[in-house]
């Protein structure tokens, strides 16, 4: 059977951001919070001072590179944007009794980074949006936490514009993901990602979030000496679970929330058992370049194929079926 393991290796190299751009999202971030602060000690210097705690995938060490987009203007200039995704929380820290409205908070960060960059800010329900010229932004969600007293923890909440205080702690999150996740498991998460990103590209129908596949990948990581390998095997597990019931839980708060519910189950399902389909086909060929093409149809061109050898593959291990490595949230 084909072995497209150095495939997928070479794949992640690709998709996975390099130091130079992990240093300018960081870079970009850092000034959006001096920037906040700066806003803070001139204008509020009554008010509580805001705190900062970066997440998401960033923070996790499963962002990716995005598939890059090209806009063009009235003049028919053409530019290469590229929509990185970037979130960092600000935290406001106090009593109850200080606790202001959530479009107070909004409005107090949207002030502070309006005028940034030259694209500026947009408002959004969950948070403000500052926009780079590259194509991309960094979202500033808003958390009020209220102070902590007699070592009794509190939950932050996220000013929702719309639905006014949820309770959301995105650093518990990164712990429960952080606290098992191997170098696999975060591959496996990358490649899920760009296969999202391919198909966000083809389909009007969105794909589940990030955040979404993070947790089916970790619930029904399969471990393998081969990335191709487990990678099909994980995407089994998950659509067997779907099958049963397509819902992902939230392991941690808010927990149990549903976060597949706006999501098309019938497309998400069949772009799913396309892919594996083609993952079985890939590994059950003997022609490791034949393999290599069948996992790019649904990849993309990312995924190269160009330097592998066509010739059938005589090195390929056989393998027997692996154990499945369960990493969730209770034993995190």
């Amino acid at each position: 059977m084909a072995n497209n393991h150095e495939q997928f290796i070479e794949f992640n190299n690709t998709v996975s951001l390099d130091s130079s751009k992990k240093n300018e999202l960081k870079k970009n971030r850092d000034a959006l919070r001096k920037k906040i602060t700066d806003y803070f000690t001139k204008n509020k210097e009554n008010e509580t001072k805001p705190k900062y705690s970066a997440q998401g995938s960033y923070m996790m060490h499963t962002i990716v590179n995005p598939i890059p987009t090209i806009e063009t203007d009235e003049d028919d200039n053409t530019k290469t944007l590229y929509p990185y995704d970037l979130d960092d929380g600000v935290y406001f820290i106090d009593e109850l009794d200080n606790r202001k409205s959530t479009s107070t908070y909004h409005n107090w960060i949207y002030d502070a980074v309006k005028d940034h960059t030259s694209k500026g800010a947009i408002k959004k329900n969950t948070c403000v949006r500052v926009l780079y010229a590259d194509g991309h932004n960094i979202d500033l969600p808003i958390y009020f936490k209220e102070k902590e007293s007699d070592g009794e923890k509190t939950i932050p909440q996220l000013a929702h514009k719309s639905e006014g205080y949820i309770d959301s702690d995105p650093r518990e999150f990164y712990k429960w993901f952080n606290g098992d996740a191997n170098d696999q498991l975060k591959r496996l998460v990358r490649y899920l990602k760009a296969w999202r990103d391919k198909q966000n590209k083809s389909y009007s129908t969105k794909m589940p979030s990030g955040l979404v596949l993070t947790i089916l990948a970790t619930n029904h990581f399969v471990s393998n000496d081969r990335d191709d390998i487990s990678f099909r095997d994980t995407l089994e597990a998950i659509e067997t679970e779907l099958k049963n019931e397509f819902k992902c839980e939230r392991p941690t708060t808010k927990e149990g929330e549903d976060l597949l519910q706006k999501y098309s189950e019938t497309h998400f399902m069949d772009r799913l058992s396309k892919l594996i389909s083609a993952g079985n086909a890939a590994i059950d060929h003997n022609n490791k370049k034949e393999g290599c093409k069948k996992w790019q149809k649904y990849l993309g061109d990312r995924f190269a194929c160009a330097n592998v050898e066509d010739e059938k593959d005589e090195s390929a291990k056989s393998y027997s079926a692996p154990a499945v490595i369960n990493v969730n949230a209770t034993s995190a």
